[in-house]
């Protein structure tokens, strides 16, 4: 079918990929019209620090901002914010809004990423009960935050992934006592080795955070005023003037799955961003990787969102820039950066590089024969060298890598 005139690239989402989609597509000498709409009232901004600087009160709005809008209008690119999509119509290649308006499109990118899993539990909804994905709900998190202070109550998390110890490390920097409740018998089970998972364990509760694992939350209580406690299994009841749930996220798929695109927990795309719809591809969190192995990988990141950006844009240009480097991702919790690179699962044995009571090593994730994943606390350089293995496909032996007397860089010389 002859796309509609006056059509142009429509990018739903103006988060990390649907700017970095946005600009490639500008750069890469694409001349016509760019819209980026994006559901929130707020331009582009950074999301790591939402957890971590934005959330103690150390950044303001304008050290947030990813690209401001006037920067936008001077590559000619389109910012509409507050607008919500409601349906996709490959057949006339539109785009329907809520509010009746519809837009034609040559090409479109959906940025749409992910939403957090609400609490499915009586008293999820009751106020004090927040999930931290958005600006917003940063905002509304500290301002609870500020009257827990004023009144001396607790927080809980619910959840012990990296949102949530983010958030509870934040909380204790603020003087705040903090319960995390975690339903595995580990924290970042699905992410980390074991002996990582008790490191960071032991880091929280040296700094004074209560842990519960293998918790079983039954309900949250409140009153007027809000919530005042979780609710346990075993009937006690964890007291909270605060509840931040962190239990994951979903991506956002729904307009996909109206639309008929390939779907499974996630928009089905190539390394290409490409979905089942040739003038259509999508990038970031709402995105589930077909790998050559027609296994599917999901992956929640900046570099993930910012290189399928750059992967979709090239797509619709025609290009062929697939993603294939190793993915990385960070989490900060206190005075640790953690920085993980590769992925660790099927991960049968490690070696540790570094002093971990010290708190500057670097865990090592084999399997068989091979380095499949590196985790560096405290030991950047460690980081970027792991990265530059993994890329080459070059893996030290065991010892190699827990001996610091050893060179891992020699080996990318041989």
């Amino acid at each position: 079918m002859t796309a509609p005139t006056h059509a142009g690239i429509v990018i739903v989402g103006a988060g990390q990929a649907g700017v970095m989609s946005a600009e490639v597509l500008r750069t890469g000498g694409y001349t016509g019209a760019i819209t980026l709409l994006g559901d929130e009232p707020h331009g582009p901004y950074h999301r790591p620090p939402l957890s971590k600087a934005w959330l103690a009160g150390e950044m303001d709005a304008a050290q947030l901002v990813m690209r401001a809008p006037e920067m936008l209008a001077r590559k000619h690119i389109a910012l509409r914010t507050g607008v919500s999509v409601k349906a996709i119509d490959r057949s006339a290649q539109t785009v329907m809004l809520v509010d009746g308006s519809a837009l034609p499109y040559t090409g479109l990118v959906l940025a749409t990423g992910s939403t957090p899993r609400a609490l499915p539990l009586p008293g999820g909804d009751a106020p004090g009960v927040l999930a931290l994905r958005t600006r917003d709900d940063a905002s509304a998190i500290a301002g609870r935050m500020a009257a827990c202070i004023e009144q001396r109550h607790p927080v809980v998390v619910i959840g012990g992934g990296f949102i949530g110890l983010e958030v509870a490390a934040t909380a204790r920097k603020k003087g705040l006592a903090v319960t995390v409740l975690e339903a595995a018998p580990r924290l970042l089970g699905r992410v980390l080795a074991p002996v990582l998972s008790d490191w960071y364990a032991e880091l929280h509760r040296g700094h004074g955070v209560q842990l519960q694992l293998r918790a079983q939350v039954a309900a949250i209580e409140a009153d007027a005023n809000g919530v005042t406690g979780v609710k346990l299994g075993d009937g006690s009841v964890v007291p909270a003037g605060l509840v931040v749930v962190g239990i994951g996220v979903s991506a956002n798929d729904r307009l996909a799955q109206a639309a008929g695109l390939e779907c499974d927990r996630g928009i089905v795309v190539d390394a290409c961003g490409r979905t089942s719809d040739p003038r259509i591809v999508a990038a970031g969190d709402c995105t589930a990787r077909r790998l050559a192995d027609g296994s599917l990988i999901r992956l929640e990141s900046v570099q993930n969102a910012t290189e399928q950006g750059k992967s979709a844009a090239a797509a619709l240009l025609g290009q062929e820039r697939p993603f294939t480097a190793t993915p990385w991702f960070w989490s900060d919790q206190y005075d640790k950066k953690l920085q993980m690179a590769g992925l660790s699962m099927g991960a049968d044995g490690w070696a540790v590089r570094g002093d971990m009571a010290a708190g500057t090593f670097t865990v090592y994730h084999f399997k068989g024969e091979k380095l499949i994943a590196a985790d560096s606390v405290n030991a950047s350089k460690d980081h970027l060298q792991a990265r530059k293995l993994l890329d080459a496909h070059v893996s030290p032996t065991r010892e190699q890598a827990g001996d610091l007397a050893f060179d891992l860089s020699g080996l990318l010389k041989t």
